[in-house]
């Protein structure tokens, strides 16, 4: 089945076709290392995570590149992150990079994202940033001043064919800090002169310096997927100027398109705000993970289409997490049907119909545009078949529920990253059914023994936390609830 995306660059949906039949060379704008992750953060990289699974999942060999700015990050206001939280902490900044680096990586593991196949850092590829600017004097796209070189807008007429933007519709000082050094507003520094109490610095063939935060993205993609790769995903909020800046310089440098597909993930507003420091309404990923399961806030970021906005509240989180729970919770009951003696055997030929109408629905949503929503919806078709297989008069056979099982694994697991593997414990869902499944055993002893007392109470108490357990012919069973 063909895979359909939204291309920004066109503003159209598009056959995705890579360069290379049956490999896709992806880059997606890492984090800058200068504080913990936030919100913000995982909405992009969970997202990216499912497009990535699902790209493999249909049989691509993909090479996910997402770097890592640890150097070069100059907000308009001529601030630098990594430089600021150096003084706030009172550490080296490399100290910085590597606390935040570390914080960052935790994080997206706890979230179930799985990590990129290379995290370049752009304080390890100067040299490459370097012979890019280089290139770009000598092809005359930019030009040095006193120790800086800035990119000549002007030199590259499809400058904003992402965004949309033309240089005669921007206001001197708009978006970039106005230099008396620029030959125009909107030029953008490739490498900048730095004072000698600047830390983070490097020999040039202009003096000491260090990288602007665009280039940055050029020389690493270009070095790891070539001049012209298939995807290059990250942030609405990052189109203009970085993005937008991204495509000038590689292309003016190049000779040709710097990446075919643009995907780009939709805002997140934090009850209806958009997140700022000086509002004081950041939610880090680690606060998120101390309110909610990590499962909850994947669930809840792939309820929404990947390129549209949403509002992350505790009430959206609160539906996700019982969200998760209806879709899942039956996969967890088979694992534990599966493990009681005596079930019968076959029933796989029976279901098979309608577990491939299943998969093949789920698959349709997956390939137009990732479309996670309608897989989800595609995911409770499957929770209700398998509720009905479970409460059936007849008990369902082995087959049967190793079939389902097995989808589960496929769709929920494989493609989606909400179930947890069955042969482990490492995930908190079975940390939780094992658990239950101790419960259940004590409840059992304490009937046997005739103390209803205690037996009422283990299951008053579950009922309390949510799992409903349902005494019928082959021992009992549970459901969230």
């Amino acid at each position: 089945m063909p895979i359909t995306v939204y291309n920004t660059l066109t503003r159209r949906k598009e056959t995705f076709q890579p360069i290379s039949a049956g490999r896709v060379h992806l880059y997606v704008c890492g984090p800058t290392v200068y504080d913990h992750a936030h919100i913000g953060h995982a909405k992009t990289y969970v997202a990216f995570d499912a497009i990535v699974r699902f790209l493999r999942y249909a049989g691509y060999q993909v090479r996910y590149v997402q770097n890592i700015t640890d150097v070069g990050h100059i907000l308009d206001s001529g601030e630098d992150r990594i430089l600021k939280g150096a003084a706030r902490e009172r550490l080296e900044p490399m100290e910085v990079v590597e606390r935040y680096t570390r914080s960052y990586f935790e994080d997206m593991d706890a979230l179930g994202v799985q990590r990129p196949d290379i995290s370049p850092r752009a304080s390890a590829h100067i040299p490459e940033q370097i012979e890019l600017t280089k290139r770009l004097i000598e092809k005359g796209h930019a030009y040095e001043v006193d120790g800086s070189v800035y990119f000549d807008v002007r030199s590259f007429p499809e400058y904003g064919k992402l965004s949309g933007r033309r240089l005669e519709e921007l206001e001197d000082g708009a978006r970039v800090a106005v230099r008396d050094d620029k030959r125009h507003p909107e030029d953008f520094a490739l490498w900048k002169k730095a004072p000698p109490e600047h830390i983070l610095r490097w020999p040039s063939p202009w003096g000491w310096g260090y990288p602007g935060w665009h280039i940055e993205c050029s020389a690493m993609a270009t070095k790891y997927l070539g001049e012209t790769f298939d995807i290059h995903g990250g942030g609405v909020d990052n189109i203009f100027p970085h993005n937008e800046c991204e495509i000038a310089q590689s292309e003016a440098a190049f000779g040709r398109p710097f990446a075919n597909y643009w995907l780009l993930t939709g805002s997140l507003t934090l009850d209806g705000v958009k997140m700022s420091k000086s509002l004081g309404n950041v939610l880090t990923i680690k606060d998120a993970l101390r309110r909610w399961r990590p499962e909850a806030i994947r669930f809840f970021i792939l309820s929404g289409l990947y390129r549209s906005p949403i509002d992350f509240s505790d009430e959206a989180v609160d539906a996700a997490l019982k969200g998760w729970e209806r879709a899942i919770g039956p996969a967890l009951a088979v694992r534990e049907r599966l493990r009681a003696p005596g079930l019968p055997d076959g029933g796989a030929a029976e279901i098979a119909p309608a577990l491939a109408e299943i998969k093949e629905r789920f698959v349709a949503a997956m390939s137009d545009d990732f479309n996670t929503p309608i897989a989800l919806s595609v995911l409770f078709d499957l929770a209700r078949l398998t509720n009905q297989l479970l409460h059936a008069e007849s008990p369902a056979g082995r087959g049967a529920l190793e079939a389902v099982e097995a989808l589960y694994r496929e769709l929920a697991g494989q493609v989606l990253g909400l179930l947890p593997p069955a042969d482990t414990a490492a995930g908190n869902a079975e940390r939780e059914a094992a658990l239950i499944r101790l419960l259940i055993e004590m409840r059992a002893e304490a009937r046997a023994r005739k103390d209803f007392a205690a037996s009422d109470k283990i299951r008053d108490r579950l009922r309390a936390a949510g799992v409903i357990l349902e005494d019928g012919k082959t021992g009992t069973t549970w459901k969230f609830g």
